[in-house]
């Protein structure tokens, strides 16, 4: 064993706990691991239980390849926080529009937004840090430099990255008056009855298991953010609208438009309606679709300059693996 022992370790280090499902029975530990805790490399977490930083049922587990069954109780030490420095790469960018203050950009499935524990490059960032050769906002600290919003790792699609503080500034006073336009497109399990609806419900971290988010509040009134109802302690108002596209075999084809932009608020808010996005590790899981990730694609976006003061609207096509399973579930 090369690394200090879980029992030796500090407070200071993060705990991850989580009890695996049914649906889970059998997975290789790694494979688990790389699905549940994001912004980690899976050669990193492999590392990890190598060296000891993994129990099931309270014994140390060195063995990446083993299979966990449903009810293990497992847990996850991670390395403590340590200082990040992040340094330019020369990563291709698939830019959609680029000027002195901003430029939008296509950011592919799997790509990180910016350097975490177990992604110290090789992310968005270190690509933007050699595009744009330093000359990025400083709002958000040497680590996110220009990120003026994010989206999950493994969801593709279009994001506005700042590359002055005055434009970081303005971007971001128009995504806090939930006046940016966002609209993703997404497969989730089930088909959907109704034609369009919305779901307003507050979300904050779910007390039963760290990892993820929940809905921590009945349905509120679905015209759109209310005012006058109390919030539970750490939750944050949340609403999603979404428009049936396509219904299809066990699933539906969506749009889903954001008034608000809370972590994984599309998947939360779908799986609290019984329709979890399809291929998503941690919210849905197996859900008969076949998707291999989560199938979820920021396809527009779009707000004011920060200079000129004029509207600009950008759109994304669908990636190819989403294609293909919108292609295999309108054939099935």
């Amino acid at each position: 064993m090369n690394g200090p022992h879980p029992e030796n370790r500090t407070e200071e280090e993060e705990l991850f706990r989580f009890s695996v499902s049914e649906a889970e029975d059998g997975t290789r530990l790694d494979r688990l691991l790389a699905a549940l805790v994001e912004d980690c490399s899976r050669s990193y977490l492999a590392r990890l239980v190598e060296e000891g930083n993994v129990r099931v049922n309270g014994a140390v587990c060195t063995v990446k390849k083993r299979a966990v069954r449903t009810g293990d109780d497992v847990s996850l030490r991670l390395d403590p926080p340590r200082e990040l420095s992040a340094e330019p790469e020369d990563i291709p960018l698939d830019i959609v529009y680029e000027d002195g203050d901003l430029l939008v950009v296509n950011k592919p499935k799997g790509l990180v937004v910016h350097p975490a524990a177990g992604t110290p490059s090789g992310t968005l960032v270190n690509a933007l840090l050699w595009h744009c050769r330093g000359n990025l906002s400083s709002i958000n600290g040497v680590i996110r430099p220009g990120i003026v919003h994010r989206i999950d790792k493994d969801t593709s699609g279009l994001l506005v990255i700042a590359k002055t503080d005055a434009a970081h500034k303005s971007l971001s006073d128009q995504l806090a008056a939930h006046t940016v336009t966002r609209a993703y497109r997404a497969i989730c399990a089930g088909v959907l009855k109704e034609d369009a609806g919305t779901i307003n419900r507050p979300i904050g971290r779910d007390p039963k298991n760290r990892l993820r988010n929940a809905c921590t509040a009945p349905a509120r009134p679905e015209e759109h953010l209310t005012e006058g109802y109390p919030l539970p302690a750490g939750s944050r108002e949340a609403v999603t609208h979404w428009t049936v596209l396509e219904r299809l075999r066990n699933a539906t084809y969506l749009e889903c438009r954001l008034e608000t932009g809370r972590t994984h608020q599309i998947r939360v808010h779908l799986a609290s309606i019984g329709h979890p996005l399809a291929g998503d590790p941690l919210y849905g899981r197996k859900d008969g679709t076949g998707a291999k990730t989560q199938m979820l694609h920021a396809g527009l976006l779009g707000f004011v300059h920060p200079s000129s003061g004029a509207y600009m609207e950008f759109t994304s096509p669908l990636p190819a693996d989403f294609e293909a399973l919108l292609s295999r579930l309108r054939n099935s």
